[in-house]
């Protein structure tokens, strides 16, 4: 079995660091690529063909919805799951209507969530 190929897309530094180990320590990921803004992932995305972007909701140049609607017009596109450091709040009903099979709160993200997510993505 090969690995999940994770794109990780986070305007914050930090967040991308965690985001890393998380997906570095959860068996049967890795990381393929990191981006700081939604433009730079759309970019990566269609060049590095990853299976799974994690999203940041807020981000500069371009948002992470916007982001996401366009990951999703490419040929064959990754899953995307959404995150933001807000609660759902008002973001999981954009986020799904945009592309992402899932939101979740920064706040909830770790290794079986990762796991989890996954196992929704791939069912579907």
């Amino acid at each position: 079995m090969t690995d999940v190929r994770v794109l990780i897309v986070d305007d914050q530094s930090p967040f991308r660091d965690a985001s890393r180990l998380v997906v570095e320590l959860t068996d049967g990921f890795e990381v393929v690529g990191e981006a700081e803004n939604g433009q730079l992932g759309f970019e990566l995305a269609e060049r590095l063909r990853p299976d799974l972007v994690l999203m940041d909701v807020q981000m500069p140049v371009v948002d992470g919805l916007e982001a996401t609607r366009m990951i999703r017009q490419l040929d064959d596109p990754p899953h995307v799951l959404v995150m933001s450091t807000h609660e759902s709040g008002g973001f999981e009903e954009p986020a799904l209507a945009a592309g992402a099979f899932a939101f979740v709160p920064k706040s909830e993200f770790s290794m079986d969530e990762l796991e989890s997510a996954w196992a929704r993505a791939s069912a579907s």
